[in-house]
């Protein structure tokens, strides 16, 4: 039995996770899981899954979780804050650790499982877009693994060929083909993307994801996010990146070798296909979604991206150029004007001018150290939404 912690069981990462592992219960055992403030999501899945410790992010939250689960299942402990989240992340019997927490709350607990040597299913961005080099550093230096939950990061890692870690040049890899579906927004005039409502964003054509992400992709920010992922997950420069739009969403993502050859992997958009690849690997377990009907796609479509519509995706390019803090700076902005937009604070097509005017304003520190990057989010979050109390005002 491999014992597994989640890290965000209630969020939609976390759900996709505990389905698949329901279907192996011979195989996979919740040692413990942690959520935000979903007390009530929290105790359906406690009874469902019976783990030994789980973990909420505020105290109080986690006094009326023990309250509920004091007479339903006294057995199973409850914490909470940071101290409570890398208590999951470091679980005596976690042998993996999903790392499914949105944001960069997520930040501490994941480089904790890191240090603790466990098996990483990483599908939380900002371990990467914020510390990248820090991250990567960790995990060579505690020789751990790390399995990409994004569909399109899974997807480069199982084209990849082995020992790519190395260097790409020395495997014959040309560039990586990250894909986009474009979002809700692909098509719409761009003069009207000022009106777009927090609904109509969240309204992904492809995939169900939460609100913040699904936001994040209908401005490309999410894309941007993830060109800056798989810079530190498979040592690319930003050049031999490029974003294809793909809006079937059946190709998650391709690797270009240098004699021509174009490696795809294709699916069902289905996050469970990604998180069952990781689980198992380098095997392979039923996931629970449906093969893939050739057939009944009929076609496949490629676009490049616009960079007019989605500036975002270019305010990500130019984080990593600039590297140092720059990317957790971009994070930073980024999380404070999606909040104000969800919020009703902010129109959609002013999310990049908050996140560029916040870049604008503040220098890329260095990214030596873990503090430094946290203060650089923290003055970058104080700066965003200093910008948007003067447009308010």
């Amino acid at each position: 039995m491999i014992g597994v912690s989640i890290l965000g069981s209630t969020g939609s990462i976390g759900k996709s996770t505990l389905d698949v592992l329901a279907r192996h219960p011979d195989r996979y055992r919740v040692v413990a899981m942690s959520a935000n403030s979903d007390v009530e999501g929290m105790r359906r899945q406690c009874l469902a899954h019976r783990p030994s410790l789980v973990a909420m992010a505020d105290h109080a939250s986690a006094e009326a979780l023990a309250d509920l689960l004091a007479a339903e299942a006294p057995e199973i402990t409850v914490v909470s804050g940071v101290e409570g989240l890398k208590a999951v992340a470091t679980h005596e019997a976690a042998g993996q650790v999903m790392a499914a927490i949105v944001g960069a709350a997520g930040l501490v607990p994941v480089l904790a499982a890191v240090e603790a040597g466990k098996r990483i299913l990483l599908a939380n961005k900002e371990a990467l877009v914020v510390a990248g080099g820090l991250f990567m550093d960790a995990v060579r230096r505690h020789g751990v693994t790390v399995l990409p939950i994004d569909s399109e990061h899974n997807a480069v890692f199982q084209c990849m060929p082995e020992g790519y870690e190395q260097g790409l040049d020395g495997k014959g890899v040309r560039r990586i083909l990250l894909t986009a579906s474009g979002g809700p927004f692909r098509t719409t005039p761009v003069e009207e993307l000022a009106s777009v409502t927090p609904e109509q964003a969240c309204a992904h054509p492809n995939w169900d994801m939460g609100r913040k992400i699904s936001v994040d992709s209908a401005t490309m920010m999410n894309k941007g996010l993830e060109v800056i992922e798989a810079h530190w997950l498979f040592g690319a420069a930003p050049e031999r990146i490029q974003v294809v739009i793909h809006p079937q969403s059946v190709i998650h993502s391709m690797v270009e070798y240098v004699d021509g050859s174009v490696l795809a992997q294709l699916g069902n958009p289905d996050m469970r296909t990604p998180i069952a690849h990781a689980l198992a690997w380098p095997e392979r377990i039923d996931s629970g979604v449906a093969s893939l009907d050739l057939f009944d796609v009929a076609r496949l479509d490629f676009e490049k991206p616009d960079l007019k519509r989605f500036p975002c995706l270019g305010l990500a390019f130019r984080a990593i150029e600039e590297g140092g803090s720059m990317p957790a700076i971009l994070n930073a902005a980024n999380e404070v004007a999606v909040a104000a937009f969800l919020d009703g604070r902010l129109g959609f097509g002013d999310i990049p001018r908050v996140i560029e005017q916040t870049m604008d304003s503040l220098r890329g520190q260095g990214a030596d150290s873990l503090e430094i990057l946290l203060q650089a989010d923290a003055l970058a979050r104080k700066t965003a939404e200093r910008l948007l109390a003067a447009r308010v005002t």
